[in-house]
């Protein structure tokens, strides 16, 4: 007899209100590969929200989408080709609606065995729901290119849930990390123990400069658009901007000044990693967690019927981490 699990859908896409639903659907079974998560917390993004708003224009991938591809809780199920000793286990979940319709909005998720990490004792439920894309995107981000010991880093917008994360893993990793945000008012919301630099002061660049004299090695984007020039501005000869986020599809681009600068654009889609660049970049968080390198301020989990308002203050911009709180099947 197939049993029924409490999940949010949508079969349309618009505004959180609209077309969210909470109700009931038939429980999912695990197939070849695949592991069944009993969700404890969802983690909310700003992808989820996007695409459930349709911010590209591609309309609906599939007739019924759950959404959020981040979250944590317990393997109950495992299909054919793994381990059942699999079942019991703790995991923090990846990519659950990447290319799929079943998110961890819901009691019960499907994902690949794989994308379901083991969650170290130390590590609780909600830290693990926050590692998924911002983390993903934060480790690529800075280590796409190999270690940055000993490099100077320019992390922009570090208020940002990537762009935290990038911040903490690149101090770890021993890197000397400049960080951005937008307005003064900002920075007594930021690590008073590092470098942080308000682009609304008059000479955001000569700020810059000041603690980078050399220039900076790498520098995490999270709005190609706006900040190019102040990019090429600050960055040492042959730097690379790693880019996850633009304001403006269609960025113009200081294009010779960056040639003259030999810079190198790395473009960042998170859905898209090669499997072994996810595969590290699980392998490294995990620990991070574990060892308590990284820290996320979230808020506490929003119970799952009202989880249109939790989409909303993902859309609103709130700095803290949102999450889903989903009740024991």
């Amino acid at each position: 007899m197939v049993g029924l699990v409490i999940a949010a859908w949508y079969e349309r896409p618009g505004p959180a209100k609209e077309v969210l639903e909470v109700g009931q659907m038939p429980d999912p079974e695990p197939g070849t590969g695949e592991v069944r998560v009993a969700v404890r917390v969802s983690g909310v993004n700003p992808g989820d929200t996007k695409k459930r708003g349709d911010w590209v224009g591609f309309g609906m991938a599939f007739p019924r989408v759950i959404p959020h591809s981040d979250g944590a809780g317990v393997i109950d199920a495992v299909g054919d080709g793994v381990e059942p000793s699999r079942i019991g286990k703790r995991v923090w979940v990846y990519g659950a609606q990447s290319y799929r319709p079943f998110g961890t909005a819901a009691q019960l998720t499907l994902v690949p065995a794989e994308q379901a990490v083991e969650l170290p004792d130390e590590v609780g439920d909600a830290l693990g729901a926050c590692l998924g894309i911002p983390g993903i995107t934060a480790h690529r981000a800075v280590f796409g290119d190999g270690s940055v010991y000993g490099k100077t880093i320019l992390v922009h917008g570090v208020l940002g849930a990537v762009s935290s994360m990038a911040w903490q893993l690149a101090r770890a990793d021993g890197a000397k990390v400049i960080g951005t945000v937008r307005r003064t008012a900002d920075l007594d919301q930021t690590d008073s123990s590092g470098h942080v630099v308000a682009l609304d002061q008059p000479d955001p660049v000569a700020a810059i400069r000041k603690l980078a004299p050399e220039g900076v090695d790498r520098i995490i984007e999270v709005s190609l658009s706006d900040n190019a020039e102040l990019d090429v501005a600050v960055a040492a000869n042959d730097a690379v901007v790693a880019a996850y986020a633009t304001r403006e599809d269609r960025p113009m681009l200081p294009f010779w000044p960056m040639l003259f600068a030999n810079l190198t654009i790395r473009l960042l889609g998170s859905d898209d990693f090669t499997p072994p660049a996810k595969q590290q970049a699980v392998a490294a968080l995990t620990t991070a967690a574990r060892d308590g390198t990284l820290t996320i301020p979230s808020r506490d989990p929003i119970p799952l019927h009202q989880i249109a308002g939790a989409h909303d203050l993902v859309d609103a911009g709130t700095r803290q981490r949102v999450l889903v709180a989903i009740p024991p099947s």
